[in-house]
């Protein structure tokens, strides 16, 4: 039994999460990435629980004057309008665990048909933005998934964040009417 608080995973989508609210037989999830996104209780598995048990005896109660603060002052400037996006690593081993017997066009076909469902998630749940992460290697797998969101209307996509991902991602926006 789901209840709120509880952490889980969708079934069919690399998505976790916790519980944040029950409406008859639709559960709400904020992702890990900061999206409450619906789901139904078959769709979802609990991975664990919010709630910490903790026990210890007074001896192991620190006077609070005793720890020291970190002595740094975080530089990094957050817009606030800026939303984490979320990204799809497409690299075989990631996917499947038994990958060594897959021949070639199993992989290249495993990893298509996972960005294409991150792809088609993302536009049902009205995401504006999410990074595919394939690699550089011999270009295969970017040029199938240039192929792909060729396919697709109101779609644009270009290599990703050069000092986050290096050359081996690519960022899709999706136009959506309001």
């Amino acid at each position: 039994m789901i209840k709120i608080g509880d952490n889980v995973s969708v079934l069919d989508d690399a998505i976790d999460g916790v519980v944040k609210r029950i409406t008859g037989k639709t559960i709400t999830v904020e992702t890990t990435d900061g999206f409450d996104l619906n789901f139904q209780e078959n769709e979802l598995i609990i991975i664990g629980s919010n709630k910490l048990n903790i026990s210890f005896n007074k001896s192991e109660i620190v006077n609070q004057k005793e720890i020291a603060k970190p002595n740094y002052v975080n530089r990094e400037k957050k817009s606030k309008k800026e939303i984490p996006f979320p990204d799809f690593d497409l690299h075989i081993e990631k996917l499947v665990k038994n990958y060594k017997s897959l021949s070639n066009h199993e992989i290249l076909t495993i990893q298509s048909e996972t960005a294409k469902r991150h792809i088609d998630f993302a536009i049902r749940n009205r995401i504006p933005k999410i990074v595919l992460i394939h690699g550089v290697g011999e270009g295969i797998l970017k040029s199938e998934l240039d192929f792909l969101l060729g396919r697709y209307e109101g779609v644009t996509f270009r290599e990703a964040n050069y000092q986050k991902y290096g050359q081996g991602a690519t960022e899709i926006y999706f136009k959506q009417n309001k």
